[in-house]
């Protein structure tokens, strides 16, 4: 079924209840998304991506709306069915640091949010001379996420969207020399359930795939991970997800979230936090008091703007910069 149109994409990124009932702008068909101009857009897997349907997804396509009282005002574009999961490639400007970080917008598992939540990030990474590749993994249905149907939590027997991202992350490492840096400074940054995607690629280092070539003898692990307003980490009794297990091997990990988050509640980057500090590994945590959810790098006018500097702190303290 084609997933589109203003009310789902809205529920999704939070865009619903514009304060005083003022209408959205009507959302724009823009077919299939592509990166800025100068950059190359390329498929992760050699052939078909693993897993697929033969039969009865849609075509991929793109949405881009405005809601005139969040995200700055200005334009937010979502991406829908995608099939052939990417990496987009943003060289560093400037004196380069030789490290990279790999984006995982967030959506719920049913959509990207690919500027707000992907190459907007990439432009603050590639400013610091961070190499920052963009991952436009497989959706819908594609990871834990929210049935509309039965009204539950449903978890798919193939992790598709973890699938995408553990390749995306072997296929940066394998090509370390090529983009000129450092195959042991590769991080992973992501939003909302991207959030997600960082604990699992941090904690899950066997394939969720069966190998397709040598690509996939190099490691998953990142070596750095930020997980931004982290969602489908907090179950049941406000317990972790029991497919996460923290250990000493997971890395470095910084988790940002607003307590007023409607969408994702501060559950999950506390217990997150919890499993991280019993397990010894190195962590910081910045819980702000207001900010809501998809915050992302947009100003706000609210003390959570101020993120990005406490990021950018933490990965000097950590020789990403």
């Amino acid at each position: 079924m084609r997933r589109r149109g203003w009310t789902r994409w809205a529920g999704l990124l939070g865009l619903a209840g514009v304060i005083g009932g003022a209408a959205p702008t009507p959302v724009k068909q823009s077919g299939i998304w592509r990166p800025p101009s100068g950059l190359r857009q390329e498929p992760i897997w050699p052939g078909a991506a693993p897993d697929m349907a033969a039969a009865g997804r849609s075509a991929e396509h793109s949405e881009t709306s405005v809601n005139p009282r969040r995200f700055a005002g200005r334009p937010v574009t979502g991406v829908f069915d995608v099939a052939t999961p990417t990496i987009t490639v943003f060289p560093a400007k400037g004196i380069a640091s030789h490290a990279a970080m790999l984006v995982f917008p967030g959506g719920g598992f049913q959509m990207l949010a690919i500027d707000l939540e992907g190459s907007e990030a990439c432009d603050w990474l590639t400013a610091r001379g961070i190499v920052c590749i963009l991952v436009k993994y497989r959706v819908p249905n594609s990871n834990h996420h929210w049935d509309p149907v039965c009204k539950c939590a449903v978890t798919p027997k193939r992790l598709l969207a973890l699938q995408d991202a553990q390749r995306a992350i072997r296929l940066v490492r394998s090509r370390a020399a090529t983009l000129r840096i450092d195959p042991h400074r590769i991080g992973v940054i992501g939003f909302s359930a991207g959030g997600y995607l960082v604990a699992q690629t941090s904690n899950i280092l066997t394939p969720a795939y069966r190998p397709v070539d040598a690509i996939d003898r190099v490691s998953s692990r990142p070596d750095l991970a930020v997980a931004l307003y982290p969602g489908h980490l907090c179950r049941a009794g406000a317990t972790l997800d029991p497919g996460i297990h923290v250990s000493a091997r997971t890395p470095p990990t910084l988790l940002v979230q607003a307590w007023d988050d409607p969408t994702d509640p501060i559950c999950n980057s506390i217990v997150y936090a919890r499993a991280l500090d019993e397990a010894g590994v190195p962590a910081e945590v910045h819980l702000f008091g207001k900010g809501g959810h998809a915050f992302a790098l947009r100003r706000t006018g609210l003390a959570v703007d101020g993120w990005t500097g406490l990021l950018e702190r933490w990965l000097k303290d950590n020789r990403f910069l």
